[in-house]
């Protein structure tokens, strides 16, 4: 019978301390959580764009404006799902966390805060913006104050 216990045991043994070795190495070196492949709750918008949607983002990267955010920011796929699947994925947005090179990017930038809102010769926005907001801040056509009733 001991024979037996030892065939088994041992295997599973190993296995523990493999995983434990693992976990204790995560814990001391991961600064932040890896980003999962594919997830619809990291950014990905839910909903299909309207015209208008997609006009704006198209507006945006035309005019410059960049969007800084996270994978891992809930305001950031609550501002992306403002604009639906297709504009969401077509706005001019900067990951801040997924690579050495867009956390240098939008430290260069000195982002301070997800999401934000870049456009030259207009103030910062920081946090979500509703449409109407980013439309009037990057002078979307239509929603000029000359053009207000």
């Amino acid at each position: 019978m001991g024979s037996r216990r030892s065939a088994w045991l041992t295997p599973v043994v190993v296995v523990l301390l493999g995983m434990m070795a693992t976990a204790s190495a995560d814990a001391r070196g991961s600064k932040a959580p890896s980003p999962p492949s594919t997830s619809p709750h990291v950014g990905e918008p839910l909903t299909d764009s309207s015209e208008e949607q997609r006009a704006l983002s198209d507006h945006l990267r035309a005019r410059g404006a960049i969007f800084y955010g996270a994978w891992w920011c809930p305001a950031c796929f609550q501002q992306k799902n403002l604009f639906g699947k297709e504009a969401g994925n077509s706005l001019p947005y900067v990951e801040c966390d997924k690579s050495d090179q867009g956390r240098q990017r939008c430290m260069a930038a000195e982002v301070r805060a997800f999401p934000t809102w870049d456009l030259k010769g207009k103030p910062r926005l920081e946090g979500v913006q509703n449409l109407e907001e980013l439309k009037r801040w990057s002078d979307f056509p239509g929603t000029g104050r000359a053009q207000r009733p």
